[in-house]
């Protein structure tokens, strides 16, 4: 019996099995199929116009009208000047020959100078006759249309000839803007997709070679300075690198003079010679910077200038600070001289070629 306790408790007990957990159930995924995508829409390529040739096309529709603007806004101070004068001179008088009389004093005092008003006066006496006008508007607008056949002689565009490179001399006397302009110019010139080099030959004045400088910097373009070289020298050089690296234009910056030192004078006709000495076609231009506040004064500048050098084409300067706009009439009558460009702001684009009709309404529209 003992044997059979024994037997008993020496048995181990018998694990629990656990019962095995159910199979989980594997979902097989079945991809779907997905709806057929619809047919894409076939799109007929359109070449989209590039920027530049949407600037074009909105300069051909609104670039005359912004020039226009430009050019009035420009000529602010000279068309207000013209404007009260005429109205108060409407509002005192009929026109008669004291009105007339009145409206010679008021041309001279816009600068419009002696011959130019001469003109201008027997033209409106003529055409006032003719359609017996009685209104000051209509009076302005036949002041317009005689002051655009006295300044369409001397519109004159400048063209770049094929003879390269093509050398511009600019001249002038301190204080004209002259260096500013060559910064316009520069700018200008690169917008018609020539290449360009400055000679900083105003070697007498640190400062312009520093205005040239920041000018090159922000059109991206070389300026060839010496600081004690002798002018002649520094645009002689320039020349000969524009020649080995196919550059288009040359701006030859030269120092100012005043026209009554003949010294100076003599040294800047030197620097035309040296510059034919270079290349036997140049300078293919001389342009003479004049500030409009000169007035007169303008162009005795021009006269003694174009003694010594012979001017082929002017820039007009400055216009939209002075009341003296009619200055380029009394040049047209006095000395006709070809004029290239006029300055009508502070901005790099503010430099516009001249146009008569233009120029001539932005005085009295």
């Amino acid at each position: 019996m003992f044997d059979f306790l024994k037997k008993l408790v020496s048995k181990k007990p018998k694990k629990k099995v656990k019962p095995a957990a159910p199979p989980k159930k594997v979902k097989v995924a079945v991809a779907k199929p997905k709806p057929a995508a619809p047919p894409k829409k076939v799109k007929v390529a359109v070449a989209k116009p590039k920027p530049a040739e949407i600037e074009t096309k909105k300069d051909e529709k609104k670039g005359f009208f912004s020039f226009t603007e430009k050019i009035k806004k420009g000529l602010t101070k000279t068309r207000e000047n013209l404007g009260n004068q005429l109205t108060n001179l409407f509002k005192s008088k009929k026109i008669d020959e004291s009105f007339f009389e009145e409206l010679e004093m008021i041309l001279l005092t816009a600068d419009v100078g002696i011959q130019a008003t001469e003109l201008l006066i027997q033209q409106v006496r003529l055409k006032v006759k003719e359609g017996n006008v009685q209104d000051e508007s209509k009076l302005k607008i036949i002041l317009k249309d005689c002051l655009t056949e006295i300044l369409i002689p001397i519109e004159s565009p400048l063209k770049v000839d094929k003879n390269l490179p093509f050398v511009i001399m600019v001249v002038g006397v301190n204080g004209t803007g002259k260096t500013t302009t060559i910064g316009k110019l520069t700018k200008l010139l690169q917008n018609e997709g020539k290449k360009v080099l400055i000679a900083a030959g105003d070697t007498y004045r640190a400062a312009a070679t520093e205005q040239l400088s920041v000018w090159g910097e922000r059109n991206n373009v070389e300026v060839m300075s010496h600081a004690t070289a002798d002018p002649s020298s520094v645009i002689f050089d320039a020349i000969n690198s524009a020649k080995a690296k196919n550059i288009d234009v040359v701006i030859a910056d030269t120092a100012g003079r005043l026209p009554t030192q003949k010294n100076l004078i003599d040294e800047i006709t030197k620097i035309k010679r040296v510059i034919t000495k270079c290349h036997e076609e140049a300078p293919q231009e001389i342009l003479l910077v004049l500030d409009a506040n000169t007035g007169q004064n303008a162009i005795t500048q021009l006269k003694i200038f174009n003694e010594a050098l012979g001017i082929t084409g002017l820039i007009m300067t400055k216009l939209d600070g002075t009341a003296k706009g009619g200055v380029l009439a009394a040049i047209a009558k006095e000395l006709p001289t070809p004029v290239r460009f006029i300055g009508v702001g502070e901005g790099i684009d503010d430099l516009r070629e001249f146009k008569a009709k233009e120029y001539a309404k932005g005085m009295f529209e």
